[in-house]
């Protein structure tokens, strides 16, 4: 039944991909498929009393989506996938508009660590969301995507730079990256009227905007046997699909776990988590300590801290294969394979969670959904990455196990990894709930 379902997951998952663009299409596109299979939405505003059934909430570029199996008593564990929405990119400055040598530019801001060179040299669309004056609320959002070849940053001649290919390329954020996107000189407010006519608002309108850049290349299979899986963003849209379509499967399944089943999708992980919306913020805790309270009734101290003794985190989140071209630059003793399943990711010194009980209890996930899974430590002297593992252990103080899907080309504008392990990572995730 896995390996059925593996190839489908990677073609889904490059749906999901094209349709989220930006973290606040990552959530409507996750709320969509959430509420085709049955999901009722919670605000955070209102009071909750929750009987067993499903429900999400979702908050900017962040949702919390949830299972509460029948008679859910005070104590009841919680098994929770967290993974994260955003990737880094190129985002919009508030005065966007600039410009030199005839030529109208966007002034632009890096978000995350991203691969600067991977930028260069490709169609790039706009996407995001807007907040537009309303007068009965004041303001309201709007959610916007352009996939149409409306950016570019054109990278410099080989013959003004003969030395690139020996000295290597080097890109200045603030000189190098600003887009091209129309011929004339730098006109005052051009952003933001291009903005107001394209969504049809009235002139004026416009209060602000979270504006991103994004390549207009689709996903896809690629390979002589289709086995890589070719795509924007997979770190971490990747993790937070698999993690969504575990959930789903659980939702659909009728072996239905006794403890409560969720998934949480943060913003902000590229850039440290520390957000309202990020994992380093209340937004998973409060979202536990409401959700025991409303569907078991006990507002007890006592049986929240009993629910957390009994839960578990899974922190999802990409992991690097080993590069055919660079084998110097990984541990000799820990290599790592596409499509060689699920990656448990351990390190000494804390920056992921995984210790030795954790790392079993998703070994045995594993085992019983029948995939393959590697294990995975840094180069002892180069430095390690970090996820939402450590910071939601900390923060919660529950077991937590890092894991991801191996891939190449990490914070590049386009990525690859193994077609298969999607699926492969989904079926130990739907047995991480179990």
């Amino acid at each position: 039944m896995i390996l059925a379902m593996t190839k489908q997951t990677a073609l889904d998952l490059a749906t999901y991909i094209d349709a989220s663009p930006s973290p606040y299409h990552a959530v409507l596109e996750a709320a969509a498929r959430l509420e085709a299979a049955g999901f009722t939405r919670l605000r955070e505003s209102d009071s909750w009393g929750l009987d067993a059934g499903k429900y999400y909430v979702s908050r900017d570029g962040s949702l919390v989506a949830f299972i509460v199996p029948e008679d859910c008593k005070p104590g009841c564990g919680v098994r929770v996938i967290g993974a994260h929405t955003d990737s880094p990119n190129l985002r919009v400055k508030p005065n966007a508009n600039t410009g030199r040598a005839g030529v109208r530019q966007l002034g632009v801001e890096v978000y995350g660590g991203a691969l600067l060179n991977s930028w260069l040299d490709r169609d790039l669309g706009l996407s995001g969301r807007v907040m537009v004056a309303d007068e009965d609320a004041g303001q309201r959002e709007v959610a916007f995507r352009f996939d149409e070849p409306l950016l570019r940053v054109p990278q410099l001649a080989i013959h003004l730079d003969r030395e690139i290919n020996t000295k290597g390329l080097l890109l200045n954020k603030q000189r190098h990256m600003a887009p091209m996107w129309s011929l004339g000189d730098r006109e005052d407010g051009g952003f933001e009227q291009f903005l107001e006519e394209r969504l049809g608002l009235e002139p004026g309108s416009l209060l602000g905007w979270d504006a991103m850049l994004h390549d207009l290349t689709p996903s896809r299979l690629i390979g002589r046997d289709e086995e890589f899986l070719a795509a924007p963003r997979l770190d971490n849209l990747c993790s937070s699909f698999v993690a969504l379509a575990a959930l789903l499967d659980v939702a659909a399944s009728e072996d239905a776990p006794q403890t409560i089943s969720m998934v949480a999708l943060f913003d902000h992980e590229e850039v440290g988590s520390e957000s309202a919306t990020g994992a380093a913020g209340p937004l998973l805790e409060t979202i536990i300590e409401r959700t025991l309270i409303a569907s078991t009734g006990s507002e007890a101290r006592e049986d929240f801290h009993r629910s957390l003794g009994a839960s578990v985190c899974c922190s999802a989140d990409m992991a690097h294969a080993t590069h055919p071209n660079y084998m110097e630059m990984h541990e000799p003793d820990h290599l790592l394979a596409m499509n060689g399943g699920p990656v448990i990711k351990i390190n000494a010194n804390l920056r992921y969670a995984t210790n030795s009980a954790s790392e079993v209890f998703f070994q045995r996930a594993c085992e019983r959904a029948d995939v393959p899974y590697q294990k995975w430590v840094n180069r002892t002297d180069l430095a390690c990455g970090s996820t939402i593992g450590s910071i939601t252990a900390a923060k919660l103080g529950i077991m937590t196990v890092d894991v991801g899907c191996a891939q190449l080309s990490m914070h590049s504008a386009r990525e690859v990894c193994g077609s298969l392990d999607p699926g492969l990572m989904r079926g130990a995730m739907g047995e991480f709930f179990r």
